[in-house]
């Protein structure tokens, strides 16, 4: 989906200890970052963060799914070439590559979603704000739609001869056009509850 919400935390920097000598020392300089661990796909030559949050797992989701794309429209363009000349790309070393990017995307599809399944949000699940977020779109658009059609949005211009009958409309418009502003606000909350939990939880392994 899309941006929003909070901003990612701070890095992993351990702070010095104080010095337990005399001469009240203070606390030292702060530690170097310790190094977050990864796990490898054996053909993928990307290594996937054990340690992340869901923000991030869904950035890592979108671009290993844009890769796949990629690596697919190069092998089905060096599948075949013309007999004595030399390929662009060897389709074999990409297949193997892009199945290493499908193994880490597949792996990231599980992991995000047994987390979301996992956390509590607002007396839910973060599964169900998502379901109540896409359905809620969905709903905004139908309404909206009538809305617009009720009140001849797209006829305008249409010039309407005397000898024909006067268009009315078969739907309240003014009471669509209400609900189609709630639902777009009850979209926001929505969404900005889901941005936030996205920065805030670690993706389970």
């Amino acid at each position: 989906g899309p941006p929003g919400g909070g901003l990612p935390r701070g890095g992993f920097g351990g702070g010095g200890l104080a010095g337990r000598g005399g001469g009240g020392a203070g606390p030292g300089p702060p530690g170097p970052p310790r190094p977050r661990k990864t796990r490898r796909h054996p053909c993928s030559p990307v290594a996937i963060l054990l340690a992340m949050k869901i923000a991030e797992a869904l950035a890592l989701r979108a671009d290993a799914a844009r890769r796949a794309e990629q690596l697919r429209a190069r092998i089905t363009a060096s599948a075949r070439y013309q007999e004595g000349e030399t390929p662009a790309e060897d389709a074999s070393a990409l297949l193997v590559e892009a199945a290493g990017v499908l193994g880490e995307l597949e792996t990231l599809i599980r992991r995000i979603n047994r987390t979301n399944a996992a956390t509590v949000v607002d007396g839910g699940t973060l599964t169900d704000a998502l379901a109540r977020r896409d359905v809620l779109r969905l709903r905004h658009g139908v309404v909206t739609a009538a809305a617009d059609a009720a009140a001849g949005e797209g006829q305008r211009g249409y010039r309407q001869l005397r000898s024909e009958l006067k268009m009315v409309p078969a739907l309240p418009v003014a009471e669509l056009r209400r609900q189609a502003d709630d639902l777009a606000r009850q979209i926001r909350e929505v969404d900005t509850t889901i941005q936030r939990t996205n920065w805030e939880v670690d993706l389970l392994d």
